[in-house]
């Protein structure tokens, strides 16, 4: 017995062994330190185990039935762990095959019977629609009566009116694909010709008439705080384009890439029905940081294009508050920024009737669209030094006769024009002192300008800058803007005939030069600089040749007082004044003392006076024709001679290039140049028939 409890008890150990090394194998992956326990080795059998044998006859006979079922019951645990590791087996070295199978890239791997993958079927793709194709599906009745539904619902709010009408062309165009309408790419590499009709050409003429009517009825504060959400929008996909900053707070909800399109749309629409709306914004749009810079600068331009497309007045007035000054600063050194304004100034300049219009809009509510300031501005872009020109210079020097007629422009002698004569004056006195000669000559040309429209000017002149250094006298003001004064002067000289002809108040200008002349010789005697010196000798110089021209009646009082001479030799002849004789030659000789013996003689002799009359009228007309036409010859004109003739032709306009180029053109083709600075062309049949494509004159 002792023996048969041995060995069952050797078998169980083993059995257990076994047991515990299968579980051990079956977690080939589980390196971790494993605790095995064993049974206690029972010192004693068990009473139940020997119970049962004592009560057993032949106890000894049913050993060998226990062993079996021992046997069998560890050959059947051995069995199953067998089973058990061969099918391990088999799964890992299925997955080395799938492993194997799958660095071999021209090999498919094997697919399971039992777990087949479903294959996930792709989702067609929408087909992709454009903004012409979304745009043509909008149908403008039902657009109408859309429209008159949210106005009968909304109708004391019409911020929602608004938000309700840009939601329906959001939903029109939801369909359209931001690659179907990249605008940030297409605003920074197309010109401004280009982008002005972006979006809104695709848009059908009756959609947007229905649109722009209806919109023509909303408040003018309900449309501002639509532009301003719509530009709010528009900046914050910007934004989204290129990189949200760390730590920034969104202002507004952005909007979608789809819904983009449609606020393009409605937006255009507002700024061309409603131009103004844009103008009362700019006080908002120059105080907030986020509406400035370089990068929303083509965002900007497209909106100045709308305004401009329903007002060109309004588009050139932004233009002059908001990018303008921009040329004066800092990012004028950026060329791309430089070319961007100056093209869309070039496009509103080259607009049909666009001369006139902004001619007679040049005031607009009290306030001028192109005032002083942008006018000095100009002037310093147009006129630079030599070394300082760039490229778009030329195209400055194009537009400039333009805008500085619009800023000139107003009626003669009345107040307004008075008062924006001597701001102007100041300006231009400044400029002409720079020592800059293109820009002296033409800040010379402008202060002339303001002395013909204000008398006040020539005192101004004389004080100028007297209302800043109020502690220094006008003797020590004048002294120190000598050079400005200067180039006055010798434009006065130099270019007398054409000013003569603008007849500026000659009284005036006298008692200036007068004063002038004092200061200068004061100067002399106290100063002891050369180059002071020599400019106080050049001042002098030229303020000594104006004021005899002056004293000379040189002009047009010459031929008055012949033509009134002529008259009365002309009475003196007639019948009727016979008796009259001896007072009449007595008025004469006050009038001509110069010819007193020669009317004495002539008193008494009808044909003798008649000669004088004829001699008279001669002199007379000779002498308005030096004045008006510039020289008594021009016709059969010689190739030299153009040049001078044209030179006295465009010396009255502000278009001096353009005007030198065509008339010079002219006159080497037909060989004559009318009289005068203007008018008298039908004395020059080829000069006048020579005509533009579009049927207008071609010689100035």
């Amino acid at each position: 017995m002792d023996e048969n409890s041995a060995i069952i008890e050797q078998i169980l150990r083993e059995d257990e062994l076994e047991n515990n090394t299968y579980h051990y194998n079956s977690k080939p992956n589980d390196y971790a330190w494993q605790t095995v326990s064993y049974r206690k080795k029972s010192s004693k059998p068990s009473h139940t185990e020997n119970s049962i044998t004592d009560r057993r006859p032949n106890g000894g006979a049913t050993t060998s039935d226990i062993f079996r079922s021992i046997e069998q019951h560890s050959e059947d645990r051995r069995r199953r762990m067998v089973e058990a590791q061969t099918k391990e087996d088999v799964a890992v070295d299925g997955s080395k095959r799938h492993s194997d199978e799958d660095d071999d890239s021209d090999v498919e791997p094997p697919v399971a019977d039992a777990e087949v993958k479903k294959v996930k079927q792709k989702k067609p793709k929408k087909p992709k629609v454009t903004v012409a194709e979304a745009a043509a599906r909008i149908d403008a009745g039902e657009l109408g009566a859309f429209l008159v539904d949210i106005t009968a619902l909304y109708e004391k709010q019409q911020d929602i009116q608004l938000m309700r009408f840009a939601d329906y062309f959001g939903r029109a165009f939801a369909s359209v694909g931001s690659s179907q309408f990249p605008w940030l790419k297409t605003f920074r590499e197309s010109t401004v010709a280009k982008i002005v009709d972006i979006p809104l050409s695709h848009i059908a003429e009756d959609v947007y008439k229905t649109s722009v009517d209806w919109l023509n009825q909303r408040s003018f504060d309900a449309l501002g705080s639509f532009v301003l959400w719509s530009l709010d929008s528009i900046l914050a996909d910007l934004a989204s384009h290129q990189g949200a900053v760390k730590g920034s707070k969104k202002v507004v909800q952005q909007a979608s890439s789809k819904s983009q399109v449609a606020i393009f749309v409605v937006l255009a629409m507002v700024l061309r029905r409603k131009p103004d709306v844009l103008v009362s914004l700019l006080p908002i749009m120059r105080g907030n940081p986020k509406y400035q810079g370089q990068d929303k600068l083509p965002v900007t331009i497209w909106m100045i294009m709308q305004a401009a497309q329903g007002d060109l007045a309004v588009g050139l007035y932004i233009w002059v508050q908001v990018l303008l000054p921009m040329l004066s600063g800092k990012s004028s050194c950026n060329p791309q920024a430089r070319d961007l304004i100056l093209q869309l100034v070039e496009r509103i300049l080259s607009s049909p009737k666009a001369r006139p219009i902004l001619l007679n809009g040049a005031f607009r509510k009290g306030e001028r669209l192109v005032p002083p300031s942008a006018l000095e501005i100009l002037m310093r872009v147009t006129f630079p030094a030599s070394s300082a020109r760039v490229k778009a210079t030329e195209r400055f020097e194009a537009v400039y006769p333009t805008l500085k007629e619009v800023s000139l422009a107003g009626a003669p002698g009345s107040k307004a024009m008075k008062q924006v004569a001597q701001q102007i004056m100041q300006l231009a006195l400044k400029a002409a002192g720079e020592g800059v000669p293109n820009l002296s000559s033409e800040a010379s040309d402008i202060l002339i300008w303001c002395l013909t429209q204000n008398p006040e000017c020539y005192k101004q002149w004389v004080s100028f800058f007297s209302f800043i250094f109020n502690d220094l006298s006008v003797d020590m003001v004048y002294l120190d803007n000598l050079e400005a004064s200067v180039a006055v002067l010798r434009k006065l000289s130099d270019e007398w005939k054409e000013h003569s002809v603008k007849c500026p108040t000659s009284e005036a200008l006298r008692e200036t030069l007068k004063s002038f002349r004092q200061k200068n010789e004061k100067a002399l005697t106290k100063s002891e600089d050369t180059a002071r010196i020599a400019l106080v000798k050049e001042a002098d110089k030229y303020s000594k040749v104006i004021l005899g021209r002056l004293s000379r009646g040189h002009g047009c009082l010459k031929g008055i007082v012949f033509v009134s001479v002529a008259l009365a030799a002309s009475a003196v002849g007639s019948p009727a004044a016979s008796d009259a004789q001896p007072d009449i030659g007595l008025t004469m000789l006050e009038i001509v003392p110069a010819q007193q013996s020669l009317t004495k003689q002539m008193a008494y002799s009808r044909s003798s006076l008649l000669l004088l009359v004829s001699l008279l009228l001669l002199l007379t007309l000779s002498n308005v024709a030096e004045v008006y036409g510039g020289g008594g010859n021009y016709n059969n004109l010689k190739p030299s001679d153009c040049n001078p003739k044209c030179k006295y032709r465009c010396s009255a306009t502000s278009h001096k290039k353009p005007c030198m180029f065509f008339c010079q053109k002219c006159c080497n083709k037909c060989l004559c140049v009318p009289p005068g600075v203007y008018g008298n062309k039908q004395v020059c049949p080829c000069y006048n028939n020579w005509k533009t494509k579009e049927g207008g004159p071609k010689c100035p």
